[in-house]
């Protein structure tokens, strides 16, 4: 049990560090494509701040099912749900910060990304020894 409570935890605190500080380097970086309130207009960024914030659930996904080592889709999908409510508060929140199809997309695949985590730490540990490896 503490490890399940353990791994999700884990799984969310790499979501939050990695989609959020990717955020902070994007406002760093491109100052001038965020509003004053934060609000992004630019499609081009929204689709790739939506990109790596669903690639990040899916590592927060895998982080969850590699510390659970048992039931891994389980703790992916509960991780999943916990983002899901956390994503429903926050675009409450944020609404008027990216348009509708923004938020819906995001919140449409937040579970499956987190599931897919899960995914890939099982067909890991199916094929063992299949890593990516660097030739030269």
């Amino acid at each position: 049990m503490i490890r399940s409570i353990i791994a999700v935890i884990a799984g969310s605190v790499v979501w939050m560090v990695t989609a959020l500080g990717m955020d902070e380097v994007l406002r760093k970086l491109i100052p001038n494509s965020f509003g004053t309130k934060g609000e992004v207009e630019s499609v081009p960024l929204l689709l790739f701040m939506l990109s790596y914030t669903l690639l990040f659930s899916v590592l927060g996904g895998y982080v969850t099912a590699y510390i659970a080592r048992r039931k891994e889709i389980q703790h992916a999908l509960i991780l999943g749900v916990l983002q899901l409510a956390m994503g429903i508060m926050a675009t409450i929140q944020f609404f008027d910060t990216a348009p509708l199809w923004f938020h819906l997309t995001f919140l449409l695949l937040l579970v499956p990304a987190n599931i897919a985590g899960g995914q890939l730490r099982i067909m890991q540990q199916q094929n063992p020894g299949r890593g990516v490896r660097a030739t030269i």
